[in-house]
């Protein structure tokens, strides 16, 4: 097995400039860095992580945390393009990632502190979970790194990525508003979700920018299912026969209203039109293809994974991050 020694023998330097060239220290000049680095390559160096890992007391191991992970949501693909983001990101700059889940049941055996220490990881980002989420205390109180997604929390070891959410549901809704629709029902997913409470403030907006007043009654929840969706779509229509459009704020959820609307003998867009949120890859191929919003998933994990390593590694940078939202016009939106 080849060690360090070796490399420092084979490069002319000490063992202790090989250890810090290999560790990333910039106090060893870049031409020696380089050198030594393609040395440990051409003699086939594999560091040892355990050894490592015992002197630094780091892994070098970020973990992504997702909470109630279910089949139900395999057409939604949000969760794999940010975690590609993450992976990619944490590669590039030499960490490992990975993935564990919990439910609430799960927490009440076993703490946020106690999961991370088991898993031995550095850092944590954390997506999928609650406002009311029992760990949600513990991460802004604890002395391990934290990056929320789409949970607007800080601290001192705790910061967030998300997109804006306000906006782009402020454009879609504007978007049928411009169309001629008065009259557009929200299917939204649940109170303790912050995208739901954004996204909602986004309709509100676009209805009092055209004058409209906000009307309770054309809200129902989802649950960000399909099904949960289809239901509550059957639901709003019964009490509100006269509605003309839905603004959905997940793409699960608009195909679920796809087929209520269908399932009463209806046309989308020709009597109803539909609007989702997150441009999953399915939309552009069901039928009609969704009028939706885009965020850009892969960048938020991309960029997830660089707050956590920059607070992991003691630089100081914002501990917030919101990424554009655009509209993306399909087949699914028909003007009154």
């Amino acid at each position: 097995m080849v060690t360090i020694k070796d490399i420092a023998k084979a490069a002319g330097v000490s063992v202790t400039t090989v250890s810090r060239a290999l560790n990333g220290y910039d106090d060893v000049n870049a031409v020696t860095r380089q050198k030594i680095k393609d040395i440990a390559q051409g003699l086939g160096y594999s560091p040892n992580m355990a050894a490592r890992s015992l002197i630094s007391k780091k892994t070098k191991t970020l973990g992504l945390l997702l909470s109630n992970v279910t089949r139900a949501s395999s057409k939604d693909n949000i969760a794999f393009e940010i975690l590609c983001g993450m992976n990619d990101r944490a590669g590039e700059l030499d960490y490992d990632l990975v993935l564990f889940s919990t439910t609430p049941q799960k927490q009440k055996i076993k703490s946020y502190k106690t999961l991370c220490q088991e898993r031995g990881v550095d850092g944590v980002i954390i997506m999928g979970i609650r406002l009311d989420d029992e760990y949600l205390k513990e991460v802004v109180s604890s002395q391990i790194p934290c990056v929320l997604i789409d949970i607007p929390l800080e601290g001192p070891n705790v910061g967030y990525v998300t997109s804006d959410n306000v906006g782009g549901a402020n454009r879609a809704v504007s978007y049928l508003l411009e169309a001629g629709h008065r009259k557009i029902g929200v299917i939204n997913g649940h109170s303790q979700a912050d995208v739901s409470v954004q996204r909602l403030t986004g309709y509100k907006q676009a209805l009092e920018r055209f004058g409209i007043p906000f009307d309770e009654s054309l809200v129902m929840d989802g649950s960000f299912s399909e099904a949960g969706a289809k239901e509550a779509v059957y639901r709003l229509l019964a009490q509100q026969p006269d509605i003309t459009a839905l603004f959905c704020i997940s793409d699960l959820m608009a195909l679920g209203a796809l087929q209520a609307v269908r399932g009463l003998g209806l046309q989308v867009p020709g009597q109803i039109s539909v609007v989702g949120f997150d441009n999953i890859d399915v939309t552009a191929y069901c039928s009609p293809a969704l009028t939706t919003v885009n965020q850009n998933k892969y960048e938020m994990g991309y960029q997830a994974a660089q707050m956590l390593i920059d607070l992991l590694e003691g630089r100081k940078v914002s501990h917030r991050l919101m990424l554009d939202t655009e509209l993306i016009v399909r087949e699914s939106v028909s003007p009154r």
